[in-house]
């Protein structure tokens, strides 16, 4: 039976981990060849005999998505080994972790950091896809941005202010590339179970899930639905919309 991404091609950055890793294995397991594009060489392995387990084919490229001209290098990899990219998910993405601190302490250096990593890196990597996209008349672009565009995040303005960016260039793009068939949309994950969470202490943990409605964070499988269903042809008719996943977060 032909699976409803059977011959289509697939990028995720920040692929190795979390989120991207579990919307790197759901694609692959509904047919989409695949490019992992992130720096950990060793997780990006394992990944990737995971993937090659549904019977598709899996390309992991080393790159650090800071550098320009390598991501632009590993798009041409991509097209020359896999061919034509049909899917691009733009997740990788860092808040400032150990850095974090009120904005009028915090240094501008992280500011670009946080805004290039977020922000611009799926700029970059959109702008390599869309050509393509627009020749055939189809594609999907999904991009990775957070609860804390819409709610802020204490100690993390500048978090906030990139993930909000991504939700103005995808509503912007949507429209620029909705003659061609290109469909354009952000994830906004709540608190999902990451490296990041696991590392937290026990006890600020039990205080998280207690804010919480559901009384847990995500798992990474469940972004990787919603992103799933941004990528399949069921969402033929969405695009600039920005899915609050964040399991009823700040709504009561």
């Amino acid at each position: 039976m032909t699976k409803p991404l059977s011959g289509r091609v697939a990028v995720v950055t920040g692929g190795a981990n979390g989120i991207g890793r579990a919307t790197v294995e759901r694609l692959a397991k509904e047919g989409a060849d695949v490019a992992i594009l992130d720096l950990e060489e060793a997780a990006m392995k394992e990944v990737t005999e995971e993937a090659k387990r549904q019977g598709v084919r899996v390309l992991p490229v080393a790159v650090n998505m800071m550098d320009r001209k390598a991501v632009v290098d590993a798009f041409a990899r991509v097209k020359k080994d896999l061919g034509v990219v049909d899917i691009l998910v733009n997740n990788v993405g860092q808040s400032a972790r150990g850095r974090a601190t009120e904005f009028y302490q915090s240094p501008d250096d992280l500011w670009d950091f946080i805004i290039d990593l977020n922000l611009k890196s799926a700029m970059l990597c959109t702008r390599q896809v869309l050509p393509d996209m627009r020749e055939r008349k189809r594609g999907k672009i999904v991009c990775l941005s957070s609860e804390s565009a819409f709610n802020g995040s204490l100690k993390m303005a500048e978090y906030g202010a990139a993930k909000a960016g991504v939700i103005g260039f995808i509503r912007t793009v949507a429209a620029e590339v909705a003659p061609f068939g290109i469909t354009v949309n952000a994830v906004c994950p709540g608190l999902t179970r990451t490296r990041a969470y696991d590392l937290l202490p026990p006890d600020m943990v039990k205080s998280i899930s207690a804010t919480l409605p559901f009384g847990r964070p995500a798992e990474p499988r469940e972004m990787a639905n919603v992103i799933y269903f941004l990528c399949s042809d069921d969402s033929s008719y969405v695009s600039g919309h920005a899915i609050v996943a964040n399991g009823a977060h700040g709504f009561n």
